[in-house]
């Protein structure tokens, strides 16, 4: 919980970091639509997060399965919305940064959901994959 509650700090200060940065943006195209990507999928992050409750881990474990919410559609929002937070604020930095940060990300975030549902698949069965087939990513 504890490790969970700190990600979370340390994403709301950085975006609040980027806040106080939006009076001094030249806006173009590249960062009207990074700032929209954070707009939308930061407070999906946010949740998503919430939802998760003790059941985070930076290691992947089966501390349990969590159906209801936005992980009720998707298996991995945390890792979606996070991605798609991380790679607007790149956009809205760079127009190359999405580039590196989906090159970067992408595969690390498969890797980690692999991973944990090779977990989620052991520890709950055929519930997991009931949930599975229910779900995307």
């Amino acid at each position: 919980m504890k490790s969970n509650l700190m990600t979370l700090v340390v994403a709301i200060v950085m975006i609040a970091l980027l806040g106080f940065y939006l009076p001094e943006v030249t806006w173009t195209g590249a960062r009207i639509a990074g700032g929209v990507m954070i707009a939308i999928c930061f407070p999906l992050f946010v949740v998503a997060r919430w939802q998760l409750g003790s059941s985070f881990s930076i290691k992947a474990k089966s501390g349990g399965l969590v159906t209801t919410g936005l992980y009720s559609r998707i298996r991995n929002p945390v890792y979606l919305f996070g991605g798609l937070v991380t790679m607007g604020v790149s956009l809205f930095l760079s127009v190359w940064g999405p580039l590196v940060a989906a090159a970067l990300i992408v595969p690390l975030q498969v890797y980690r959901s692999r991973k944990e549902e090779q977990v989620l698949a052991s520890a709950f069965g055929e519930e997991y994959r009931r949930y599975r087939s229910k779900t995307w990513f």
